[in-house]
């Protein structure tokens, strides 16, 4: 099938949509990102992209400090009403019954509603255009236990984490296979002849 070229712009999709909540004093607030991602493994450390005239920029910039809460599907319209609802002008964890609950490590508020909260600290700023990106290390990751099995094997399909796909807020939960499994050796099947 032909392809038709467009001009270039940010296709890259699905995306997470994340709920940052951040902290600056004694000012919370919580801002829904779909620019964000992994950009290195050891020292784990993260991204996320503000327009600068965002409310939430500043408060990131002054303090430092961010988590990056994941939510599951019944955090849907609580995602979206974050990112187009500002801070400036409501309490978001207020209007929509979210809690509150400290982080191990920064200043911020984890939302104790999503299934993940992944703590983060900045340790550099770029700015790209009509978005800055914030490098941070994460510094600790929190993860319900009722997405944990016996053996302590996280099984993060449960938590139905919610992707933005062009537009759409989507569940991200189909397995297809696991990291490898194209080149994984089949296994022999014992047969015994009698």
């Amino acid at each position: 099938m032909a392809k038709i070229t467009w001009k270039p712009g940010t296709m890259l999709y699905p995306v997470p949509a994340v709920m940052v909540s951040c902290r600056y004093e004694d000012i919370d607030n919580i801002i829904t990102i779909a620019w964000a991602g992994t950009v290195c493994t050891n020292p784990p450390m993260v991204s996320i992209s503000i327009r600068p005239e965002r409310y939430s920029y500043e408060l990131i910039k002054k303090s430092g400090e961010f988590v990056i809460n994941l939510p599951g599907k019944d955090l849907a319209f609580a995602t979206d009403y974050c990112g187009v609802k500002s801070g400036r002008d409501i309490d978001k964890f207020q209007i929509l019954n979210l809690t509150k609950e400290k982080a191990s490590v920064v200043n911020v508020p984890i939302i104790k509603e999503a299934p993940v909260a992944i703590e983060c600290k900045v340790k550099d700023i770029i700015s790209l255009g009509s978005h800055d990106m914030f490098i941070a290390e994460v510094v600790a990751v929190n993860v319900d236990e009722n997405l944990l099995d016996e053996s302590g094997k996280l099984h993060l399909d449960k938590a139905e984490l919610i992707c933005y796909n062009h537009g759409q807020y989507c569940v991200a939960k189909d397995s297809l296979g696991k990291f490898g499994f194209s080149v994984e050796k089949k296994k022999k099947k014992n047969s015994k002849h009698k």
